[in-house]
């Protein structure tokens, strides 16, 4: 995860999923009927930590079996140079008989972040592998063709 503040946003990047682009200008939540795969989120600051109120989620992408009344409140709270503590409470009175809670530290990790790709439905890579290993035992089985160096 990569999270990055800018003067209105704050921007979310993780391997698995799309860019989650929250404002931070106090600017209201989108109207009830338009929906967004991600939910509608909403940042402020609280002192030294970041809470989003996410609404309006899309209701294919419903969370555990929960409708478009979802509500997911997230708190992001740097607690020392390697660590965020990161809690979200979920709520939804037709879902659930009270709201639940959640927490896990997120640690810092040197290094880049990687795209996260399907590859095909996970069936490309394997075939490409395949392919790969079969050219290298029939390398083995005849010598390369001569190839003339560039003029």
């Amino acid at each position: 995860m990569e999270i990055a503040q800018f003067r209105d946003h704050v921007i979310v990047t993780r391997e698995l999923a799309a860019h989650r682009l929250i404002p931070i200008d106090a600017r209201p939540h989108l109207p009830e009927p338009l929906r967004r795969w991600g939910g509608d989120p909403r940042g402020r600051w609280d002192g030294d930590t970041l809470v989003v109120d996410t609404t309006n989620f899309n209701p294919k992408t419903a969370m555990l079996g929960s409708p478009v009344t979802l509500h997911v409140v997230e708190r992001f709270t740097r607690v020392s140079a390697d660590r965020i503590d990161y809690r979200f409470t979920v709520e939804d009175p037709n879902t659930w008989t009270r709201p639940w809670t959640a927490e896990l530290p997120i640690m810092k990790a040197d290094g880049p972040m990687y795209e996260f790709s399907c590859h095909e439905a996970n069936y490309g890579l394997q075939d490409i592998l395949l392919g790969a290993r079969y050219t290298e035992r029939e390398a083995v089985k005849k010598p390369a063709p001569a190839v003339e160096p560039p003029r």
